[in-house]
């Protein structure tokens, strides 16, 4: 392990995490890709060396953070470095990128639920309890800004509302939104990952085509189940099957971006043209659905036509 390289990873972790207080809009995005110079060098030196380099890299910035009062900054730095490692292994043994993504999210969320655990049980509450009452705390904190600046009563009024509907979906759909977010992350890293290894010359799994990626067929069974506990139950198990019901959407949307690139790609069409329906799909709530009910219906329909070619 030279100098170089410690000075390397301590500096873009530290860039990355401040990356979202720093800079405007893109910087909590690129705050997400902290896990990259820890998986960057376990990757080059060997997980042995990578682990050595993540722990002092670790104390380096928690140092920092415990000098600036930033303490939570050194809870995140210790999840993110722990998905690098991790990433590292899982690219070594040659996963396909489901199951990449899957055990890397499945241990983050385990991680992070366990540091949730220890952090409200000081608190004598629950994690989700503990969550919840953060986003209360600020969405309150934002209301009062909006008083101090003398708006009517009836905006407040109207404000106060929007916070008490807000909270009410989300403590209903809190865990489901933990996956996702978590999932999302991680498939960010794995994305980004693939460029910066190219370029360094370092191994990079073969995932395969990106545009010939369908979700497990059986997934559809949890998706039947999921919809009908929905109608026909109340009460908790109702709750889990609409989480289970938005995080299956969310893998079919996927499938449907993977479809939507086959497309693509088969007929050659220009960047600017991709980059304006990706951009539609970020705007547009209707064209997200449209890629998850394609990835749904393309268990039965195959609109690539590829899949049954491959089994005969």
């Amino acid at each position: 392990m030279k100098a170089n390289d410690i000075l390397c990873c301590v500096g873009s972790a530290a860039a990355l995490l401040l990356a979202s207080a720093l800079i405007p809009f893109v910087g909590p995005l690129l705050s997400l890709l902290t896990p990259i110079p820890f998986l960057f060098y376990a990757t080059k030196l060997g997980l042995k060396e990578g682990v050595k380099l993540a722990a002092l890299t670790t104390v380096i910035l928690g140092a920092l953070a415990a000098l600036t009062g930033q303490v939570q900054v050194m809870i995140f730095c210790v999840e993110l470095a722990l998905l690098g490692l991790l990433l590292s292994e899982l690219f070594r043994r040659g996963l396909g990128l489901g199951q990449t993504i899957f055990w890397a999210t499945a241990f983050l969320l385990l991680l992070g639920l366990t540091m949730l655990y220890a952090m409200s049980s000081s608190k004598d509450m629950g994690p989700i309890e503990m969550v919840l009452h953060y986003l209360q705390s600020h969405l309150d904190a934002s209301i009062h800004a909006y008083e101090q600046m003398g708006i009517s009563e009836q905006q407040i009024q109207e404000l106060k509302a929007y916070s008490k509907a807000f909270m009410g979906t989300i403590s209903n759909i809190y865990p489901a939104l933990s996956v996702i977010g978590t999932g999302f992350a991680v498939w960010f890293n794995v994305m980004v990952a693939r460029p910066l290894f190219r370029f360094r010359h370092l191994p990079y799994p073969d995932f395969g085509p990106a545009d010939r990626w369908r979700a497990p067929e059986n997934l559809v069974w949890v998706l039947i189940a999921s919809g009908f506990a929905l109608f026909l139950t109340d009460g908790i198990i109702k709750l889990w099957a609409i989480n289970a019901l938005i995080i299956l959407m969310a893998v079919y949307f996927f499938h449907g971006l993977s479809i939507m690139l086959f497309f693509m790609n088969r007929y050659r069409l220009p960047s600017w043209i991709r980059i304006g329906i990706y951009f539609f799909i970020i705007i547009q709530k209707v064209f997200v659905l449209a890629c998850a009910l394609a990835g749904l219906f393309d268990q039965w329909i195959d609109l690539r036509k590829i899949h049954r070619r491959i089994q005969r």
